[in-house]
């Protein structure tokens, strides 16, 4: 790792959290830190769960419950068991709570926009763009890519997904019984692997791999959520299943892919995939890959 980029992002983080008043107990004036400001915008209008205001700010529930009683003894918030199930926490705002998140709101407004006065118009439209870059790169930065059970819920409907976008992709639909299996038994080791990509805790992509043959594998299944295109998510798939490949002693690697998957094409024409006969019979297929690991 290069530590001039290290110097960076904790240089990056001291500036951003002083200027923004993350260090202070009245935050944007309103007498109380940014983790309770947070929380009550989190919680918003219509209310939340507790275990998904946990998962959205990544916090741990013992936080989480203190946060919640600061809030409630200040009569902004309050919880009950959610409807349908007892065993769920639900939150919701009191009418004190609902003014003052529309206070905040109007504080976080002015503050935007007295931060944005002091620059020039060529100055605003370079730091909001690069602020949507920072957003968009920490966003991948977050990405966690894990070897999955392939008959889990968010397996399966990772791969649901998959196979609804093929059908409406290809120009004759796709039926998955008429290509080259890859059923949950045959992604488990040692026959294969399945990976999940998640973004605090939602699993956006998919990407498998399977045994064929002695020390030949197959890539399948790879597939990104269309939200999260663009975050390099297919490139850490690709790079961990071929770490996953490696581990199981496999010396190549194979594919197939339709015509119509442009950027599929390109993806493994510049990881060193090189195009090859047809190695099997997968109606769907147009083009053929095959990659020797070093």
């Amino acid at each position: 790792m290069d530590e001039r980029q290290i110097q960076q992002v904790r240089s990056f983080n001291r500036s951003v959290t002083r200027r923004i008043g993350v260090l202070s107990d009245d935050y944007l004036g309103r007498g109380r830190p940014l983790a309770e400001s947070r929380l009550l915008f989190e919680i918003g209008r219509d209310g939340a769960n507790v275990r998904d205001l946990r998962a959205r700010l990544a916090l741990d529930s013992g936080y989480v419950s203190r946060l919640l009683r600061s809030l409630e003894a200040q009569g902004l918030a309050k919880s009950q068991p959610a409807p349908g199930d007892a065993r769920v926490r639900r939150v919701t705002l009191t009418a004190k709570g609902r003014r003052e998140v529309e206070a905040l709101d109007r504080r976080s407004q002015d503050f935007a926009t007295s931060l944005l006065a002091s620059l020039g118009e060529r100055q605003r439209e370079r730091l909001t763009t690069a602020m949507a870059e920072v957003e968009r790169l920490m966003r991948a930065a977050s990405v966690v890519v894990e070897p999955v059970d392939p008959a889990s819920d968010d397996a399966q409907a990772c791969i649901d997904a998959y196979l609804r976008e093929l059908a409406e992709r290809f120009e004759s639909g796709f039926d998955p019984a008429r290509g080259p299996s890859a059923d949950p038994d045959e992604l488990v080791p040692p026959s294969g692997v399945l990976l999940l990509a998640r973004l605090d805790g939602e699993a956006l992509g998919c990407g498998a791999l399977k045994v064929i043959g002695e020390g030949v594998g197959e890539i399948k299944r790879m597939w990104v959520a269309p939200n999260a295109r663009g975050l390099g998510i297919a490139q850490r798939l690709l790079d961990a299943l071929e770490a996953q490949a490696r581990a199981m002693a496999l010396h190549t690697l194979r594919l197939d892919t339709n015509r119509t998957l442009l950027e599929a094409r390109a993806l493994y024409a510049r990881n060193g995939y090189l195009e090859i006969p047809a190695y099997n019979d997968n109606p769907y297929a147009d083009h053929w890959f095959e990659k020797r690991l070093g």
